[in-house]
């Protein structure tokens, strides 16, 4: 009879990569790093466990997003008052103070809501510029742009 093991989370090893949005579509890179952040692409995947990696992500202000996203697509937030409702394009959030928000909510939005999720978020590191102070943890490059050619058809 087989049984499936599941992993605790004294058992998880967790490593460290390191990604370049430089030219990378949004929400292509945002699923591949969802997934890596709740550990799917392990064979010792756990759903309650956080068996993830940890991701950091460099150049989050040079992502592209596809047709006339950048223009159309309208990020809403709300300001807690009655008809507080806001809305911003996407290429207005890339141009502001903050562009590496549009990565951390697209991938926000694609892991599990609740305390599990929280912790998986904890794992992710966004940075607008080059610069990082994780070389401590020796990252591993993760080459996403190369994995979404290889996948497309006719590339």
């Amino acid at each position: 009879m087989k049984t499936t093991k599941s992993v605790k989370p004294y058992e998880v090893e967790k490593k460290w990569h390191i990604i370049d949005a430089d030219g990378l579509v949004v929400g292509r890179m945002a699923s591949i790093v969802a997934n890596i952040l709740r550990g799917k692409h392990k064979t010792s995947f756990t759903p309650h466990v956080d068996c993830g990696d940890n991701v950091i992500i460099i150049n989050a202000d040079k992502v592209k997003f596809t047709g006339n996203k950048l223009k159309d697509k309208i990020y809403y937030r709300h300001t807690g008052y009655a008809g507080g409702i806001k809305g911003v394009p996407a290429g207005k959030i890339l141009e502001g103070r903050f562009p590496e928000r549009i990565i951390e909510k697209a991938i926000e939005r694609m892991i599990p809501r609740g305390p599990l999720g929280r912790e998986q978020m904890r794992n992710l590191r966004v940075f607008a510029g080059t610069e990082h102070p994780h070389a401590a943890q020796d990252p591993q490059v993760l080459d996403i742009g190369s994995m979404n050619r290889k996948n497309k058809v006719g590339a």
